[in-house]
């Protein structure tokens, strides 16, 4: 097959990855509503996975801090096989139950918390074992699943339907690319509704580079309509805190 006819039917997959998060919004909604309360009373979200889709988890944790502001403890990814698992394969760590129920045990996780299994199958010892765990510890559960078969005792269950991969089993494409979005739709959309991008803005980024510096400048400029100099000027007399150099400014946030 050329090259350009192969990429049009594997492509043809990621039209269906989108479809498939699209018929699960329904079943996102509460889980969304779920993790802006714990984040607003002081709670967590820990991720649970394994291979692809604990990477997955881990990159969405990852980007809480410097988007919304919030502590790294605050979304927590807890993926078999740890650190190694996110750069290399660890042969055998998906199946292991008893490190699934150590890691929530490890993590502390408590009533105040939501933890969220991502398995593709559904069926994932370690992520199950792991789930388990968190509720009888009394956090709030959720699996995300591609598995029609799934039956895991959860608070919340989201199926991304997405059917066989064009890959038999590759369940890094359309399954992973489902699971991506749904991931980045719940942390948004949760992060949004817990007050922390008011307007669509980032006012809580961390600008640790001079990209999102630059940034930062924008969201003064745009809040308060003043010269980017002084937008600068506010932003280095607090640290390059957005909301309170806009304040600083007259600004509403």
């Amino acid at each position: 097959m050329p090259a350009r006819s192969l990429l049009t039917r594997l492509h043809a997959g990621d039209e269906e990855a989108v479809r498939a998060v699209g018929e699960a919004l329904p079943a996102l909604a509460p889980l969304v509503d779920a993790v802006a309360r714990a984040i607003a009373a002081g709670g967590r979200l820990l991720y649970l996975g394994a291979g692809t889709s604990g990477r997955l988890a881990a990159a969405d944790a990852a980007e809480w801090p410097p988007t919304f502001g919030t502590a790294p403890s605050r979304a927590v990814a807890l993926v078999a096989g740890g650190a190694r698992a996110l750069s290399r394969a660890v042969e055998g760590a998906e199946d292991d139950r008893a490190a699934g129920a150590a890691a929530i045990r490890a993590a502390r996780a408590g009533e105040r918390d939501v933890v969220v299994g991502v398995s593709a199958s559904g069926r994932t010892p370690f992520v199950l074992a792991g789930l388990a765990e968190a509720r009888r510890r009394g956090a709030a559960t959720a699996l995300l699943t591609s598995g029609r078969g799934a039956r895991a005792r959860v608070d919340h269950l989201v199926l991304l339907d997405t059917g066989p991969e064009r890959i038999a089993g590759s369940t890094r494409m359309k399954a992973g690319a489902a699971a991506r979005m749904a991931l980045t739709l719940l942390s948004s959309a949760a992060m949004i509704r817990a007050g922390r991008a008011p307007g669509g803005r980032m006012l809580d980024l961390v600008p640790t580079s001079a990209k999102l510096r630059a940034r930062a400048v924008r969201l003064v400029v745009e809040a308060t309509g003043v010269t980017p100099a002084r937008a600068s000027r506010a932003l280095g007399r607090h640290g390059y805190v957005v909301r309170a150099a806009i304040a600083d400014l007259g600004g509403r946030t």
